[in-house]
């Protein structure tokens, strides 16, 4: 009975351990919790950042805390408060409206969580470690050289803008910077700030398209303002020209339709998956060393037009 009574305790010292070194574990795992707020899962681009995050973060021992910031200030706010009640170790969120976000990020600044941004950020670095993205001024500038490329000398040229978000802004700074100095005397055609929705983009393009239907060349500074724009310059007849931006899998198979790539030309492609991968490992050097060796890095972009993206994409053995 002695021995059966001494291996019963045994048995319960075991279990107990193994449920302390169970709880151990987990403890250590929310210990490594890490928010992240992507600005919408309605757009493919974020959703590409957020896998980038996911695929990164158990490789660096962060446990992320993924929430989607709607495109709205007050929305993207209340996660930040709500992370801090959670007490994550970092914070990192792509900034679409700065002015919105800026007192829940000082409140974050107060309560010792650093804050990171990603895609978009805010005016005053101070309140933030570092900043991972597109170099949104040179992509503007890529779209603007190839506008000028389609574009005869005198045409008029169109931008789809989103005046609501910074990185949209610098592509729109960087397009008319190279478009004013063309030659080519263009003239630019309004066509209206989409906000992000591809049905308004529609609307808007159709819109422009029946003021101005000979609009040679379109400049959309994100790809669901070009699905729009495809849409009703397809239903117009149109022979309008159209380049995006972000490099989503909806304009390549855009391009390399034969009917949609006789108008969805060109495209300034971003990385939102090199996003995703560089701003968690970012955040986990921080941790482990209280420092960031870079404030600002911006990732490359590239220009592609159709025959490029036909030769890449193209089967094995064909010509």
């Amino acid at each position: 009975m002695k021995a059966l009574a001494k291996m019963a305790l045994l048995s319960c010292v075991v279990v107990l351990v193994v449920f302390a070194g169970c709880s151990r574990k987990e403890g250590g795992q929310q210990g490594n919790r890490v928010g992240f707020i992507v600005g919408s899962r309605q757009h493919v681009f974020y959703n590409m950042i957020e896998q980038g995050i996911r695929e990164a973060a158990p490789t660096v021992g962060i446990v992320p805390i993924v929430m989607d910031g709607d495109l709205d200030g007050n929305v993207t706010s209340d996660h930040i408060n709500n992370f801090l009640a959670m007490g994550v170790k970092a914070i990192a969120l792509s900034a679409n409206d700065p002015g919105g976000t800026i007192p829940a990020i000082r409140n974050a600044n107060a309560s010792g969580v650093p804050v990171f941004t990603f895609d978009t950020t805010i005016a005053d670095s101070s309140l933030i470690r570092s900043f991972i993205g597109t170099d949104n001024v040179e992509g503007g500038r890529l779209g603007g050289r190839e506008t000028i490329r389609l574009a005869s000398h005198g045409s008029k040229v169109g931008i789809i803008n989103f005046d609501d978000l910074q990185s949209c802004i610098d592509r729109r700074i960087g397009w008319e910077e190279v478009v004013r100095a063309s030659d080519k005397n263009l003239a630019i055609i309004e066509i209206g700030n989409y906000t992000g929705d591809a049905s308004r983009a529609e609307q808007l393009m159709t819109d422009a398209l029946i003021l101005h239907p000979d609009i040679a060349v379109i400049f959309a500074v994100g790809d669901p303002a070009a699905v729009g724009a495809l849409a009703a310059i397809k239903v117009a007849g149109a022979a309008t020209k159209v380049i995006g931006f972000d490099g989503n899998p909806e304009a390549i198979a855009a391009i390399l339709d034969p009917v949609n790539g006789e108008i969805w030309v060109s495209e300034i492609s971003q990385n939102p998956l090199e996003i995703g991968r560089q701003i968690t490992h970012k955040i986990r050097s921080y941790l482990d060393t209280g420092v960031v060796d870079q404030s600002v890095i911006l990732l490359p972009r590239t220009s592609s037009q159709r025959k490029m993206l036909r030769d890449k994409h193209k089967p094995p053995g064909s010509f």
